[in-house]
């Protein structure tokens, strides 16, 4: 197979498929426009090749031949552009999802990932050599669809194969288990009887793990094993990953772990092969992949999260306009919102559906529209609705576009806002919109300009404790991101939300060695975690520097009073003072900053709250809502 670039786009879960696991218009137009943006080879999400065990909500699927008209539209439509496609083919085993309805789990031995609520059925050899079948059968179907090849997903310990190929979850004693040369035997017996049934042309490919990174798991001296065996059974590409699903921001990467995550491995293995070996993992950036293929660490590019940000991510490196890029900030929402909506999401694009921010329609009637807030909701705002053809000026208090977007990037490993806060700043700029900064809308503006609308994007503002005046220095958390002020020795920062416990991550010492110069920090919640809000791979990295660092966390905690030097707080019935305070940051959230409604309200203007002037929350839902309501407005 001639593939027209070393940017391959990466198999991730998107819920467009039917609750049954047909393709969907909406499927279609995901994988098409990705094509169009100029990737070169496109791996699907997983594709089930059985009907009983389903790995999401919407899972895809090939397991008998009424779906093969659905992959052969899909395939048609991604071809147009000169792109190829895989289906990922994938057996979810003890990773499947428990619906009713549901049988017990199974995979190669009763050992199961630690959230499970019942182990795994371990598998009889039969049913083993039933399943290699289907894999087969699916496969064969792929082809009979025009696709151009299969992945067999074999990573991550991760499902069926992965799961035989670790040792963490493969115990067997049978001809299945052991030692590597046995681990590897259904994955080996997969790739033959796919080759088999799809003739010599078929390109197979196999995603694997180089190293688990994980105690008693697969090393890299397995996975390259792995790899030649892989090679000699007659798959035609490796794509290395690395980490397990279960060791949370090991095999998915979160900001805060190094880019290009698993390079060392494919870098190893590509040593070991002769077949194109591919590595994954925050290839996020135009530099760094050129510097992954000069440097000869792999063929091939595998890109994800950035191609959902922008599908033309690949036109754009082309084209010299890496600066038009909207860059990925890494917080694996699109991971999450996958479990959690009926379609993936994405913090920065705000639709990924047929209808998004380059198919709105001009509006029937224009008008002239005040779009109040420089932040991401406002920026979004003004964006739609000036592309929708509105007279949009654009009014921030301050000196600069960018509002809650600009400090989001100042915490550790949060870096990469800063791209997209430049991002959204350009593309404002760029658009049609009347941009006056420095500029405070009150009644004397309102009443000496004209507008048929009003946007109020104005954001939120911290949340106040009144016995925080009591300390002679105190502040909100934010206030030492932006250096308006400095943290002594012994700081207590009230709230372990995201934004408490970045602040704690910002100011503890980087190493915890008791040295005399090192600040102390202490957290104390009100719920019995911290950051209840976030349970991505992101939220792991940053609790594991937190505890690294010696950051004390106390959580059912109710501070109760704060005098000059201490912090008096209440656990289990019992009342706690800390002495010799000399720093209190608090962070107990947000209040919607949105009182210029009451302005406009007497004046009779017709406007809309947007963001977090609406409801405080993440930067997501600004952007989103901004996006949702301008383009109908």
């Amino acid at each position: 197979m001639v593939v027209k670039n070393r940017v391959f786009m990466t198999p991730m879960s998107t819920n467009f498929a039917t609750v049954d696991g047909y393709v969907t218009d909406e499927m279609i137009h995901h994988y098409a426009r990705r094509a169009k943006g100029g990737v070169g080879l496109i791996i699907t999400e997983v594709v089930m090749v059985e009907p009983t065990y389903k790995y999401i909500a919407h899972t895809a699927s090939l397991q008998d031949d009424s779906y093969i008209a659905g992959w052969k539209k899909l395939a048609d439509e991604v071809h147009k552009y000169g792109g190829k496609i895989v289906p990922q083919l994938l057996h979810p085993a003890y990773m499947a999802l428990p619906l009713p309805g549901t049988p017990q789990l199974v995979g190669p031995s009763e050992v199961g990932p630690y959230y499970a609520k019942e182990p795994p059925r371990p598998l009889t050899i039969p049913e083993i050599h039933d399943l290699v079948e289907l894999f087969g059968d699916a496969a064969k179907r792929a082809k009979q669809a025009g696709l151009d090849g299969v992945e067999i997903h074999a990573a991550h310990a991760h499902a069926l194969i992965g799961g035989f190929l670790s040792p963490l979850y493969n115990k067997r004693i049978d001809e299945y288990g052991g030692d590597i040369t046995h681990r590897i035997r259904l994955l080996l017996e997969v790739i033959e009887n796919v080759r088999k049934k799809c003739g010599s042309d078929f390109p197979i490919i196999v995603r694997i793990s180089g190293d688990d990174y994980e105690d008693g798991g697969q090393s890299l001296h397995e996975g390259c094993y792995i790899a030649r065996k892989v090679e000699e059974a007659g798959a035609n590409m490796i794509h290395v990953s690395g980490g397990t699903t279960i060791h949370r921001g090991s095999s998915i990467t979160p900001p805060g772990t190094p880019q290009a995550s698993h390079v060392r491995s494919s870098a190893e293995i590509k040593k070991c092969v002769k077949i194109p070996v591919a590595t994954v993992g925050r290839l996020n950036e135009p530099w760094l992949l050129e510097e992954v293929l000069q440097r000869d660490l792999a063929d091939i590019c595998m890109v994800g999260r950035s191609l959902l940000c922008d599908p033309d991510f690949v036109n754009k490196i082309m084209l010299d306009q890496e600066e038009d890029i909207r860059p990925c900030i890494g917080c694996l929402g699109c991971l999450s919102s996958t479990m959690l909506k009926d379609h993936i999401e994405c913090a920065v694009n705000p639709a990924m559906t047929i209808e998004n921010e380059e198919t709105i329609s001009k509006a029937p009637i224009t008008k002239s529209i005040l779009v109040v807030g420089g932040g991401p909701g406002g920026m979004e705002a003004a964006y739609i609705l000036s592309k929708r053809g509105h007279q949009v000026t654009l009014a921030e208090k301050s000196a600069h576009l960018g509002g809650a977007m600009v400090v989001a990037g100042y915490p550790i490993a949060k870096q990469f806002f800063t791209s997209a806060t430049k991002y959204f700043i350009k593309r404002t700029y760029d658009s049609n919109v009347d941009i006056q900064l420095n500029t405070c809308v009150d009644k004397t503006y309102l009443k000496t300009h004209h507008f048929d609308h009003v946007l109020v994007c104005t954001g939120a503002k911290p949340k106040k404790m009144e016995s925080l005046s009591k300390h002679p220095h105190s502040g909100f958390a934010q206030d030492i991101l932006l250096g308006k002020m400095w943290a002594g020795k012994n700081v207590v920062i009230i709230g372990g939300g995201s934004v408490g416990c970045e602040v704690a991550d910002f100011i503890a010492p980087l190493v915890n060695d008791r040295h005399p110069n090192n600040k102390k920090i202490t957290v104390i919640e009100m719920q019995d975690n911290i950051i209840m809000d976030d349970t991505s791979p992101g939220r792991s990295v940053l609790v594991q520097r937190m505890e690294r660092k010696g950051v004390k966390i106390i959580t059912n905690a109710t501070v109760t009073d704060i005098t000059e030097t201490t912090v008096t707080y209440q656990q289990n019935n019992q009342s706690i003072t800390l002495n010799d305070i000399d720093t209190v940051l608090l962070a107990i959230g947000y209040e919607s900053d949105n009182s210029l409604e009451a302005i406009l309200k007497d004046m009779n203007i017709s406007y809309t709250t947007i963001g977090d002037a609406k409801q405080p929350g993440k930067i997501k839902f600004a952007i989103l809502d901004a996006y949702q309501i301008c383009k109908d407005l």
